[in-house]
């Protein structure tokens, strides 16, 4: 149980950022750096959900780390090319959904697998 903490704990760490990102999208920046800023929490956001939901599950663990780590790549690049990283960077972005998609199908798996 300990190891299921430490996601939900993280799954917690990764909603409370994606807040903070998405009020200071609309809050606090413009134009592209809101845009990207809106579309990281969005995803952040659902995906520390259902990270959380994951864990209810037996051997859910594995999807919702996958699911927090797709978030993390996604959402970081938009947030860092928000706050003036290089444009090069969103080239990484798809593979944050790519980790998000693989959550999903594990998660899929995990399911009809119980």
């Amino acid at each position: 149980m300990k190891r299921v903490g430490r996601v939900a704990a993280l799954a917690g760490l990764s909603g409370a950022v994606a807040v903070t990102a998405g009020a200071f999208g609309a809050h606090g920046a413009e134009g592209k750096a809101a845009e990207w800023l809106r579309t990281g929490a969005t995803y952040q956001l659902v995906h520390a959900a259902a990270a959380i939901a994951a864990l209810t599950l037996p051997r859910g663990r594995g999807p919702a780390l996958l699911m927090l780590l797709g978030a993390l790549i996604f959402s970081g690049t938009l947030y860092a090319m928000a706050f003036g990283a290089p444009r090069w960077l969103g080239a990484v972005t798809p593979l944050g959904g790519l980790g998000m998609i693989a959550g999903w199908l594990l998660l899929a798996l995990v399911a009809l697998r119980k």
